[in-house]
């Protein structure tokens, strides 16, 4: 269980931008759902989706504008749209957090560090102006053999190597999470304005190759 722990971290810090609405409940515990805001140094906010147990928080002290810092891990879950697709939704867990006072360091705290498979076949492309980019997908375990799907955005050398990267090959990444606006175009014309929620890996390190593990088989 420690282990799993291990390989999911995430720390940020920022303001609360909205308010608490009841997320779901297990066991008679109930979790909340809000979201924080965090300043990039280039000027930009990004505002991204928590959950957080009644057991973390005073429900009736926590308020928009609170400057926050939280612990926890990165989880996925699948959820069907209404066209009866699965569509993947990521949010922080929170595990620890305090409230702290105005600090325009802590607004900027966001770092992720997640240790786990490669479970689709990277999809390596060129910007507009010309810079390297590749789509990761990563298998991230979690305890009670559950598994989080977290998307990545690797750029310049690293992404020209995860160009060929396997199936299976363990690596961890170090990355701060951000939000990314795009327009969903349905056949009958209609659009609609989406946030996709990834990691911009400012990291990488391949742990075990898989490639290598299949050659080491070959020659048993």
């Amino acid at each position: 269980m420690e282990q799993a722990i291990e390989n999911n971290i995430v720390k940020m810090g920022g303001t609360v931008a909205s308010v608490l609405e009841l997320s779901h409940e297990i066991y008679g515990e109930k979790f909340y759902r809000f979201h924080i805001e965090i300043n990039r140094l280039s000027g930009q906010n990004d505002k991204l989706p928590i959950i957080i147990s009644e057991r973390l928080i005073d429900i009736d002290d926590f308020e928009i504008g609170k400057i926050i810092y939280i612990e926890g891990q990165y989880r996925s879950y699948n959820q069907l749209d209404e066209n009866n697709k699965s569509r993947l939704i990521l949010s922080v867990f929170v595990k620890e957090i305090e409230q702290l006072e105005v600090s325009e360091s802590v607004k900027t705290i966001n770092e992720l560090t997640v240790i786990g498979t490669v479970c689709k076949a990277p999809i390596y492309r060129k910007t507009p102006l010309g810079r390297d980019i590749a789509d990761l997908l990563l298998a991230v375990n979690r305890s009670y053999n559950k598994s989080d799907y977290i998307p990545c955005i690797v750029w310049g050398r690293n992404a020209k190597y995860c160009e060929n990267l396997e199936t299976g090959t363990t690596v961890k990444v170090v990355g701060r999470i951000q939000a990314r606006k795009y327009e969903k175009k349905y056949d009958d014309g209609k659009i609609e304005e989406r946030v996709a929620y990834e990691v911009s890996v400012s990291k990488f390190e391949i742990l075990k190759d898989n490639s290598m593990e299949e050659q080491k088989e070959d020659t048993n």
